[in-house]
């Protein structure tokens, strides 16, 4: 249809003033809801090549096309804004063509590419909060790549090697006494425990030091509390925009303080320990790599229980203990073609001023790997074994500038993959309280976040009486739906790029922008056919062929089913889940709206009756792929 009136107008301004206009130059938009209409051509732009005044070309343009174009029936202008009014039969043919298309909701294959790496998890610590925006970020954005034509792979690069993971093992060592994962304890949350036991037995070993070499340090002497004193010396040097100066004294004293902490920090036993277990594990000490996959087995098991919890899954999965090595060779190429030249120190880097990056480090120059060494090894690796166009990773925006490096690497190196690769950054999600801080056990779980949410979607649904008639079984795979579903829809409905702030009791309202109300909707059309059905109504696209007159909501209601396919490719455009989720958004509460406003079960004409079902049938289609493509079901019943 839009191709249609697009035809039109270059009709209309060769006919009316012999001008030819390419159809690529013309463009609609959706006409704003104040103004009567449903799509907009803007004339302001063609005043100087015609001669004319906007409101004079919209007047000639908009007459021409209602006598020759059927699907215009009125217009009206404002400034140079022309606002058509499409006829009723063509919405009415429209939504026949919608029912009729098998690909409703799907793309057609475009032959390429793309693997999609997200989750991403530590092995020594559960999964929290932040980890569930990246895994619905992730899980989503395959889908809707996947509906929009392209080949996709999922992947996990799990981190389950270096100093962090030597602290849990050497914390469950120390203080572990044997303890197992049982019924009540996962095997990530068991490690876990010991990553933080770990923080707070490290940290009172640093305070330890630090009271004892404190009086080595001259202008500290006979201090008793470093700690207080750092507090007092750096509100001192706040007070800095007061022009209050610091005294030469409290500059020795920061000088001193700075150089005592750090002391403390590098030289605290336990540290000093799980960097021995870690050249221990680098050697391949049997003892600590038997201890080492042994609670990593027990977070796997873990993981796997979160994971399906979350309905999301992988096609393949990386580790970094077999990728971590990788890089070094393509160091050495690097070295051979001149991209990477050495330091005096034998270290390794990559001169990138030239795309204000500055210089890089790829390799150490006692010859161990850095992450930029791994991620290199690991990218090759990838598209060995994948040959992607695109490579797309979910990480947070604290990493940005490490994937604009490697970028720029791989692109120095000749790879054919690197324009290919896309960091999809997305911000922190925040609770009222603050940050979270994994060390330090300030996470919220993600187990026991999902939990939560299922049992407010209990209370929730018990107290609004939606639950009639259900089994006890059948009442908890709704709880569990509403409550993924009220998750995903607030952790996926906004911009990935933004913070956000998690708040758990609004993101299940049955009300108001939520995935709740979405599901709700979808649950409401869907016991309108199953009544329609047990009523015998043909609602077949024959039994309201010919009808030509609708309401606005209606018809604004089929434009917005016509869009369906549309999203999806600007989704898949901008790795943006939050396009479709506001789409679905978009359909319930407009669906809801023609509810509202047109009986049907009443309705005496047969045919708006019809009509009305099967607009109803496909709003539900809609709504259901497209909480689909974010990861949420679709209850049939609420």
């Amino acid at each position: 249809m839009e191709q249609l009136i697009i035809n039109g107008i270059a009709e209309a301004v060769k006919s009316l003033y012999g001008v030819e206009l390419e159809a690529s130059r013309i463009a609609l938009q959706p006409t704003k809801k104040e103004f009567e209409g449903s799509l907009t051509f803007v004339t302001f732009g063609l005043t100087k090549q015609l001669g004319k005044n906007p409101v004079e070309i919209g007047e000639a343009i908009g007459n021409y096309l209602k006598e020759n174009v059927d699907a215009v029936a009125d217009f009206n202008i404002v400034k140079g804004f022309l606002n058509l009014v499409i006829s009723d039969s063509v919405w009415v043919s429209s939504l026949a063509q919608l029912v009729a298309d098998e690909n409703y909701g799907r793309v057609a294959r475009n032959g390429e590419k793309v693997m999609v790496e997200y989750s991403s998890p530590n092995t020594n610590k559960p999964l929290h909060l932040g980890h569930l925006r990246n895994n619905f970020l992730g899980h989503s954005v395959s889908l809707i790549l996947d509906a929009a034509g392209y080949d996709v792979q999922k992947v996990n690069l799990v981190n389950d090697r270096g100093i962090h993971i030597c602290k849990s093992m050497l914390a469950y060592v120390k203080f572990g006494n044997g303890e197992e994962p049982s019924a009540t304890l996962k095997g990530d949350k068991l490690v876990g425990n010991y990553y933080v036991a770990f923080d707070k037995a490290y940290k009172q070993e640093i305070a330890q030091l630090i009271s004892e070499k404190q009086a080595d340090y001259a202008s500290l002497a006979g201090v008793e509390d470093v700690k207080t004193l750092k507090k007092s010396i750096e509100a001192k040097g706040a007070s800095k925009k007061n022009k209050i100066p610091l005294t030469d004294e409290e500059k020795v004293q920061i000088k001193d303080i700075k150089a005592l902490l750090e002391y403390a920090e590098k030289n605290a036993p336990l540290l000093l320990e799980a960097q021995e277990m870690l050249r221990k594990w680098e050697a391949g000490d049997e003892e600590t790599v038997a201890l080492w996959e042994k609670m990593n087995g027990w977070v796997y098991d873990g993981f796997a229980q979160s994971y399906k919890m979350m309905g999301v899954e992988f096609d393949n999965v990386y580790y970094e203990s077999q990728t971590y090595l990788l890089g070094k060779d393509i160091v050495q190429e690097g070295l051979d073609s001149g991209v990477f030249f050495k330091k005096e120190n034998d270290s390794v880097w990559i001169d990138l001023k030239k795309e204000k990056l500055d210089e890089k480090l790829v390799l150490r120059g006692d010859g161990t790997a850095v992450y930029m060494t791994q991620d290199m090894g690991t990218a090759d690796l990838k598209y060995k074994d994948f040959g992607m166009n695109k490579s797309v990773y979910v990480v947070g925006n604290e990493q940005d500038y490490h994937f604009k490096v490697l970028k720029a690497i791989m692109k120095h190196l000749g790879r054919s993959y690197a324009d290919g690769i896309y960091h999809l950054s997305y911000g922190m999600v925040e609770l009222p309280e603050g940050k979270m801080k994994s060390r330090e056990g300030t996470v919220v779980d993600a187990d026991d976040l999902i939990q939560e949410m299922i049992d407010t979607a209990e209370e929730r649904t018990k107290e609004s009486g939606k639950i009639d008639g259900f089994s006890d079984d059948e009442a908890k795979v709704l709880f569990k739906q509403l409550a993924l579903g009220a998750l995903k829809y607030y952790l996926l409905k906004v911009d990935p790029k933004k913070t956000m702030l998690f708040n758990p009791q609004e993101s299940i309202d049955f009300q108001g922008d939520t995935g709740v109300y979405i599901q709700y909707n979808h649950a409401k059309i869907q016991a309108l056919l199953r009544r329609a059905d047990k009523d015998g109504i043909d609602y077949s696209t024959s039994a309201f062929d010919g009808l030509s007159e609708l309401s606005n909501a209606e018809s604004d209601l089929v434009a917005l089913l016509g869009k369906m396919n549309d999203k999806i490719t600007e989704a898949a455009d901008a790795y943006a889940p939050s396009i479709i989720a506001n789409y679905a958004f978009d359909v319930a509460k407009q669906y809801s709206k023609v509810y509202s406003e047109s009986p049907i079960f009443n309705e005496e004409d047969s045919a708006k009756k019809a009509f009305r079902i099967a607009l109803s049938a496909q709003s539900a289609k809609a709504i259901n792929n497209a909480l689909a493509l974010i990861g949420v079901q679709s209850p049939e019943r609420m």
